[in-house]
Parts: structure tokens; sequence; C-alpha cells
């Protein structure tokens, strides 16, 4: 049977586009394509352009127009689209230009055209281009059947480094395809294959075939409304973003039922699958709809920290009412603010106290629409009842990860006796599918067993057991981990414990004590632990002053509140330059509501059950990497029939096989199933240096991918031992093919100058292309973030050039970093400084180690500095180019972390008598020469 081809492919999309009524226009070339947008700009327009007595822009005008296009980031574009232009004719009458009609979103110019070439870095050719008022808005890569779709993927990134430029910048969104899976993402380059997504229906069954997916996902009307709506301008990273398909049903839904009845409503989407999106995105399109008169997003002061903020104000600029001050509230609610996001216990101080609720009688008779974030958390207490009895014309809907069910109700009732009816549910089950979380690992300590949970020796066993795994779990610390403690005396007594085993990690803690407490803790379960247990202050100052003399600060308890925000920054390892926290030991803060997705590790001994279980699981299973495989939680407690009853539970009783992980002995099982059959084509390491084509080398590569995929997977596992005379592989035999492997992707990476094709190889099915460029290396799996400058000066500072075993030592440092995927390229570079330093000056070195005046780091900016600065200078020599330009492309990557061609392509331009396809081949060999510089020099 013939594999059906890429061109195959891509003429069934057109004609099925074609069948949905979109008109097919044949484009060329870049001129092709300005003209055609001229013409539809024009049909587009052509009523505000008859009112002035015109039909078209004169050429002048249009030039006009293309150079407002022309400016402007890549964010800035997507905002010009979505405006409407004020602009002037030669006669000096003024025009209403409207580049997309967001309101009626059907009423557009919808066009589909293939082969569009242009001419960027290199010239290429797009295949599939979907044109909205003749402004490439979609654009549509196609594999043929077989091809990992994720080498389609990888095109589109080649494309932003290579040709995509002026009318192209206006792409909102990318569709990638091989016919039997399709995905598409938002124009935000480089955010990783793991933010491309399956379209569904509302019950969450994906659309994978092409056709399928065309029918629904390119439907004029469905597509027009996603561009129009389901975009989000993300304001505080200037990127784009598009809504899910369980997302866009999901405000859907709230929309139809504001637009159609007073009944409220809840939405069930599980922790982790981008609630605040989905939330915001509805708030905004309500405020939108006519009679609405306020929005409120209404959240449980617990979560309202500083990172909570920062992402709603990135949503909705002003909208975060985040002082202390009831008063404020009330002249946000009396004044023009249409969205207002606030705490419940702010607004229930603001409707319940006269003082207060005077002020608020005009918007209490006003259409007002609350959604309120983790509707099971404050909405059983007086807070809730206090707020729904005030306002008069009043419709509310909640969000939850973890429903109240008749099971689960600790409280008198259930989410759907305070919300209503279930308005869309995305289960964990389907996020796990889908790949938007992950699963759980989840292991039970097999230590000793005391029935005295406070027993100082059980403690001291489980502590020490932490400690000594610790590096195992978090991948050498690259991730981090939460302590889970029943309560907050027992949360003390660990931390006590954990101090005298002087751990090698940074281990804080934070909890709620009676100053920080307030009237609402007991229904939102945030004081959970020490209800009438007697904690005092100075217990908690004592562990902020060790925190204090680790990270350099200066909390207490009268600033709790910056304290908890600085753990939190810490927790997410969001700034480069703050020191991060390894184990934070916690009772109930943290727990809920926090998201950070470089926490991959839970550690309990707190009985948990029901929603409170899977909310505190949910804290390791965000999706960061290929490393981050599963959130992995170990018990010290008998807690699977918990386990088993919640999981249960929150898949709506339905099969949940994907949500807990395979035990030990299961993969180990995969792993060495895998290794017969790798051993079986390569019985020995040597054999890779025979292979010669990019078949066989693709073959190898794919085949020990999956290896190291499932050696990725395993060794997190607590019974993993590499030693183990069972594995098919042996860590060395793993070592030794990884070697080889990373070896074919420096080949790739930084490809020879010139290389001749080997006779009688197949013609490549890309073109040009290498077939190893489209593959996905998975190098992240390969790199240890333990192995970085840090850790290497480390090892540099310890060496003696005096010992007799200072070459052995000296070679194992660039061993070290020859082994890993990331530190290979920069070897020589150490090499080279170790020369210079310690082999070239062994008596200063000794001195400067002796006398405490060694700065290797200042040393090694300084060398990496000098080091680049020269490559620059002799790479600016041998191509007799400019070396400003050198620098400054180099300046601009580390500024933007992407590739600005153009200025190189300034400089060759610069260079009398070079033919084009000189020019062309220079900018090539230049730029991939500049690419080693930045690979070399550029450390994290």
């Amino acid at each position: 049977m013939v594999t059906q081809s890429e061109e195959i492919l891509e003429q069934g999309l057109i004609k099925t586009l074609q069948e949905m009524n979109y008109e097919y226009i044949s484009i060329k070339e870049e001129d092709n394509l300005y003209a055609n947008f001229k013409l539809q700009l024009e049909k587009h327009n052509r009523k505000e352009l008859a009112l002035h007595g015109r039909e078209s822009f004169t050429d002048k005008e249009f030039d006009k127009i293309l150079l407002y296009l022309e400016g402007g980031t890549r964010f800035e574009k997507a905002k010009k689209l979505r405006d409407l232009k004020d602009f002037q004719l030669e006669n000096g009458e003024r025009v209403w230009i409207e580049f997309i009609n967001k309101q009626q979103w059907c009423q557009n110019e919808f066009q589909v055209s293939n082969q569009i070439t242009v001419e960027g870095r290199k010239k290429c050719r797009y295949d599939v281009t979907i044109l909205v008022n003749g402004l490439p808005l979609v654009q549509i890569e196609l594999k043929r059947r077989g091809v990992e779709l994720k080498e389609a993927y990888n095109q589109i990134q080649r494309y932003h480094k290579t040709s995509f430029h002026g009318l192209f910048d206006y792409i909102q969104l990318f569709v990638i395809s091989n016919g039997v899976n399709t995905r598409y993402f938002a124009n935000n380059p480089n955010s990783g294959y793991k933010f491309t997504f399956n379209w569904t229906d509302a019950s969450n069954n994906a659309f994978n075939d092409l056709k399928k997916f065309s029918y629904f996902f390119f439907d004029k009307c469905n597509l027009g409304k996603m561009i129009s709506k389901y975009i989000v301008l993300h304001e505080g990273d200037k990127c784009l973003m598009v809504l899910r398909p369980y997302q866009f049903y999901a405000v859907e839904q709230i929309l139809d039922r504001v637009q159609n009845s007073n009944k409220n409503g809840y939405i069930w989407h599980t922790t982790g699958a981008g609630k605040t999106l989905t939330s915001f995105k509805a708030a905004q399109l309500v405020s939108e709809l006519d009679g609405i008169d306020k929005v409120m997003f209404v959240v449980d002061r617990h979560d309202l920290d500083t990172q909570t903020q920062s992402e709603y104000e990135a949503f909705e600029p002003g909208a975060v009412d985040n002082t202390d001050n009831t008063y404020q509230l009330i002249k946000r609610l009396s004044g023009d603010s249409k969205i207002i996001i606030t705490t419940i216990q702010k607004l229930n101080c603001a409707v319940t106290r006269d003082y207060y609720n005077k002020h608020l009688q005009e918007v209490r008779n006003q259409k007002v629409v609350m959604i309120f974030d983790e509707c099971h958390r404050s909405h059983f207490g007086d807070c809730h009842k206090n707020i729904v009895k005030f306002f008069n014309n009043l419709q509310i809907f909640g969000f939850t990860g973890t429903p109240i069910f008749a099971e689960n109700a600790k409280q008198d009732h259930t989410t759907a006796e305070v919300f209503g009816e279930c308005l869309h549910r995305y289960l964990i089950k389907d996020a796990i599918a889908d790949e938007n979380v992950l699963g759980f690992l989840v292991e039970y300590y097999k230590g000793q067993q005391e029935t005295d949970l406070f027993n100082e020796k059980r403690m001291t066993e489980i502590a020490q057991f932490i400690l000594t795994n610790f590096n195992k779990s978090t991948f050498d610390g690259e991730y981090n981990a939460l302590f889970a403690i029943q309560s907050v005396p027992m949360l003390l007594k660990y931390y006590k414990i954990f101090k005298s085993l002087n751990p090698k990690i940074k281990i804080g803690a934070v909890f709620t004590y009676a100053a920080n407490e307030s009237q609402d803790d007991s229904q939102t379960g945030m004081n959970q632990g020490f209800e009438n247990e007697k904690v005092t202050s100075d217990e908690l100052q004592c562990i902020m002053d060790d925190y204090n003399e680790m990270f350099g600060t200066a909390f207490s308890t009268e600033n709790f509140s910056a304290y908890y925000d600085d753990i939190n920054l810490r927790m997410k390892k969001k700034k480069a330059d703050m020191e991060p926290l390894d184990l934070l030991l916690v009772v109930g803060m943290f727990l809920t509501g926090f998201d950070a997705k470089k926490l991959n590790t839970l550690y309990v001994d707190k009985n948990l059950e029901y929603h409170g279980l899977l909310q505190a699981f949910s804290r390791t299973n965000r999706v960061l990497n290929e490393k981050k495989r599963f959130g992995k939680v170990i018990c010290f407690r008998e807690l699977k029939s918990n386990v088993d009853a919640a999981i249960k539970l929150f898949s709506n009783n339905q099969p949940n096989e994907f949500i807990i992980r395979e035990p030990y002995e299961n993969v180990k099982k995969e792993l060495n199933e895998l290794a017969i059959k790798f051993k079986e084509k390569y019985p020995n390491v040597q054999i890779i240096d025979t292979l010669q084509s990019e078949y066989e080398k693709r073959d190898f590569v794919l085949a020990f991918r999956d290896i190291i995929k499932k050696h990725a997977e395993i060794q997190i596992y607590e019974d993993f031992e590499p030693s183990d005379s069972d594995f098919v592989l042996t860590e060395q035999e793993f070592a030794d093919f990884k070697s080889k492997y990373l070896d074919i992707t420096v080949g790739v990476i930084n490809p020879p100058a010139s290389s001749t094709p080997i006779a009688g190889e197949p013609q490549l099915p890309y073109g040009n292309e290498s077939m190893l460029e489209d593959i996905d290396f998975c190098l992240e799996l390969l790199h240890s973030d333990v192995i970085n400058v840090a850790y290497i000066l480390e090892l540099i500072a310890e060496l003696n050039p005096d010992e007799e075993n200072y070459q052995q030592k000296r070679q194992a440092i660039l061993d070290t970093m020859i082994k890993d995927a990331v530190m290979r390229s920069k070897s020589k570079l150490i090499d080279d400084f170790i020369r210079e330093n310690v082999d070239n000056d062994k008596v200063g070195f000794q001195q400067a180690k002796a006398d405490g005046s060694m700065d290797l780091e200042s040393r090694l900016t300084n060398y990496i500095s000098t080091a680049r600065n020269r490559a620059i200078h002799d790479l600016a020599v041998i191509e007799g180019i400019d070396e400003e330009a050198l620098t400054k492309y180099i300046s601009e990557y580390d500024f933007l972390q992407r590739e600005k061609p153009e200025i190189i392509k300034n400089a060759i331009k610069a260079k009398k008598g070079l033919k084009l396809m000189e020019r062309t081949t220079m900018l090539k060999r230049v730029v991939s020469q500049l690419r080693d510089i930045i690979n070399t020099f550029n450390w994290e």
C-alpha cells in the first residue's frame, strides 16, 4: 500500500475548504499576496469607501497602509489587526479601515491558497494558507502520513527563523497535520510542542483526522470567532494565546446562559487546566454583552497572591482590587469599572456593613454577573449567602477542579445546590489524555510503621528518607518539593529534625498561626491542623530567621504576607537571580491554588481525602518539559483507599487508568523489552560508527530515543537501582550509546560547511532539508541542570595541579561536560580556561585558593567575554563583514532570544560585487557560525 503523499493531503484539504465556500486564490509570491490583500481590503471596507465616493485605495494610500501594518512587534501587529484604523485619504478625507470584523465574525472574506513562495533568509514555500480579508491569518503545515507530527511543528519554528516577515507576521494560528493527527496553536514562537492542541467536540472527543478537524474548526463562522474572540493578547508576556476547546465550550456555555436565562451554573475543569484564562475570557466577553452592568471575578483571599494578581492584570489591566481598603472596592463598584477582581471576604464586608453598602444601592439593582474561582472553597458559609442576598439582579457562575458532591460534602451543601447545573466538564482523565496535565506516580513508604505518628524515631526516619532520596525525585534539584504535614506542632517537630540532620538542600516552612488567621478559615480549611492548638508567633519567627539567613532577607511575623510571597516566587523558580527553595514544609497553605511548573514531588504525612487529596496531589502535575513526565507523590501513611476513592469520584466514575502511573516492575519490563529489540539491531556501540546514510542514522536515533524516554521515566521510581543486573542495557552501555547519539545530534545542529551525498542514498523527502533536522532529539532528557556553570566552577576550584591524579581529575571535568547534551559544546572553552588559569599559572592559582582571593566566576565571565569577542572579530575578518553587525546580531539575540537575520542580510548587502547566490550562501554560512558562537559562549 502506498503511503498518502503530502501533495495529496494538501489537495484534499484545499478541496474540503472549497466545499466549505472558501475562495481558492493562486498566490505564487509576495507581490501577488499584496495585490490580493489590496483587493480584499477594499472589498471588506466597501461600505466605508462608498461613503466617500470611492471603490478602492490609490497606490499611494495602499503603500501608507502597508507602512502602518509593517511597524511593531508580532504582539503589536495582533492589536492592529483587531483595531479600526483612522486613515487619511489623499484628498484629506478620513476613513475608518477595518482589518477584521470582530463583532460579526462570519462577515469576513475567507480565502485559501497554497505553496506561497516567500524569500527570507532562505526561500520557503508554505503548504496551505488561509487568508481573512487578504491577510494570512492561519498557516497550515502538512506532513505525509506516517511522519511524526512534531516534525511539522519544528518546520514552523524554522520558518520563524528563516522566512516569516511582512504580512506573514499577522498569522494568528498555526495548524499542523499528517492526516491522522491534527493540532492547532497560537503564533507564539518556541512556546513548545506541548502547547499545541487537538480540537474536540463539547464532550472532549478529539477530531484528529484532518478532514473532520477541518469541517468543525475551519467552518468560517467558527474560525472567525476563534480569531476574533478566543485568541487572548497576554499583556504580561506580550504574546498570543489561544483557548483550548474545553475552554472555548465552557465560555460559550456561560455566554449562552447569560444571554438566554437568569439561571446560574458551574464549570468543572480539573485542576491545572487553565481555569484563570477560561474564567477571564468568560468575564471579558460577558462584559461586552448588552445589558450587563458589572462583571465581578471573586476569589478567596488566600488565593489572591502576588503571582495570581499579576496573571489577572495580564488579562485585564487595572481590574484587580488588590488593596486592603474596602472603600476602594466601593469606588470601583460605583464607578465606571466594568470588570472587577476582588476577594469574597472584602465583598462580604462591603455588602454587610451599612457604612459601605449605603454607597452601593444603585449597583445593587443593576445586572451583575459574578464568576467565583474555586467555588467549593468559601461558598458554603455566611459570606456567600450575604453577597447573593444583597444583589437583586445577580447571576453567578463557579469554576472548580474538585466539586463538592454528596460523597465528599463535609458542609451541608453540594456545589450543585449552591451554583446549579454543571455547564461543562473537563476531567482529570481528559486533561492527562490531552497532555495538558501530568498523571501521578504514587508510592507508599516501605519503612518501619509506627502506630504513634508523632513518634520521633518514625519522623526522623522519614526526614532522613526524604533527604537521601531528594536528588533522585527532583532530578538533582532541577525541580523542588512540598511536604504536607498533619498539623503545625508536627511541622515544627519535623523542621527541628531536618535541621538536626544538617541538610544540603534549602528547607523552609510556612503555616497559619493565630495572628494571620481570619474568621473565614474554618470554612476554607486553611487553618487545618492547628485549631485549638497553641502556636506562638515566636516559633514561626525562628523559622523566618533561618530563612532570612539562608536568602539574605529580613522577614518577620509583622510582614507575613511578604514572606509568603517570597516563598511563592522561590518555589516557582521564576526569577533567574532568585535562589530557589528546595523543600517547603506546609500544613494547609500551598496545597490548593498554588501552581508551580518546577514542583514535581509531594511528600505526604497527612490524612487527605477526596477534593483535599486531589488538590494537594495536583500541585505536582503541571506540564513543563519532556523530563517532567508525571507528578511524584510519596505517602508516609496508608492512603491507597483514599487515593482510589478520590480518583474515582473526580473521574465521574469513569475508567481512570491514565491517572496513576504503572508500578515499577511494569516500567522495568517495558524498558527491557525496548532494550532487547534495540540490541538485536545494535549489539554493540561500535556498530554506530558504520552508519552512513541519514536513513540509517535516523533509525538509530528513533530507536534509542524510545529508550531515553523510558530510562528517564524509570529512574525517578524509588525502587530504581542503576546497578540492577536485571537490566538488559547496563548503565555503562546506555552512556556509551548516548555518546554516539549526541555525536549525531551535534552533526545535525552544527553541520559541516559542505557535505557530499552518499552514492545511492534515496532522495530525501523534504527537498534539501536533512531528515534528521525534523527529529525531536529529546535533548532535555539528557541534560541535568546540576551540570551548569556553578557546578563546573566548583569542580575547577577543587583542582590541585600538584596532585598526582591532577590530569585524571582535569579530564573528568571535561568528560562530565561531554556527556551532557547542552554542556558538551562548551567543553573546549572550559579546557582552554583551565589551561590558562590553572595549567599555565599553577602558583597563582594555588595562592589565590590559599588567601581566599579566588573569584573563578569573575575570571570565567571575563574569559568568555574576551573569547566571544575574539570569535566575532575572527569571523568578521574571514568573511570581510562589518564586525558591529555581528555584535549587534548576538546582542539582539541575548535580549530577544530570537534571531534577526536581517541584520546580517543588510551587512552583506553592503559588500560590493556579490551575486545573489553568493549573498544567499554567505548569509547561511555566517548565521550558522553565529549560532555556533551563541551555543558556545552563552551560559545561563
